[in-house]
């Protein structure tokens, strides 16, 4: 059996963050073939062409870890109809100097929480054009537009049981995407 390790990139850098509680929620129903690991991503400069050739600690530690994964999880709130700005930033950290993205080829999926009624469609949207640039190949359906209500998640930090099929479900979308089209080394 194949071990499996994904980067997570969370989008928000706030302590209580949905997207990094629905993060946590998630992994609990995933194989045990599969490992996660929190990519940091408040800590990097913001990207600078001219950093190049000198990236720094924080930005060589990204592309390590994204490097050392064979698949991708994005959560992303939805700030101004659009992705955080520092997730922006990690992308193109990641993606440069040009001809050196550690992102490519590497499946992912995409999905968000808020408290809003359309979750985080609009972010989810501008991610994926992004991400196609970064040639990314993305689980597209079933789509994840997840609104935050009482219920959710249960009193230990995991998947409530309204939804749980449904999230299930997802995770084992995400799992036999991930099979497919993973490349070990």
């Amino acid at each position: 059996m194949s071990q499996y390790n994904v980067a997570i990139i969370v989008g928000s850098l706030r302590k209580d963050s949905f997207n990094r509680k629905l993060a946590d929620a998630l992994v609990k129903l995933a194989p045990p073939e599969f490992s996660f690991k929190h990519i940091d991503i408040g800590d990097l400069p913001l990207y600078n062409q001219d950093d190049d050739g000198a990236q720094s600690e924080q930005v060589l530690r990204l592309k390590s870890d994204i490097s050392a994964s064979q698949a991708l999880l994005f959560l992303t709130p939805e700030y101004n109809r659009s992705i955080p700005g520092v997730l922006k930033n990690a992308l193109d950290h990641g993606s440069r100097p040009y001809g050196q993205s550690v992102w490519g080829g590497k499946p992912g999926a995409v999905l968000g929480v808020s408290v809003g009624a359309t979750g985080t469609a609009l972010a989810q949207q501008h991610l994926r054009n992004v991400l196609a640039y970064l040639d990314v190949p993305l689980l597209n359906q079933p789509e994840m537009f997840i609104q935050a209500k009482d219920g959710l998640f249960d009193e230990h930090g995991g998947i409530g049981p309204a939804s749980l099929g449904f999230f299930q479900g997802w995770m084992q979308r995400y799992v036999d995407w991930v099979r497919k089209h993973a490349i070990h080394a």
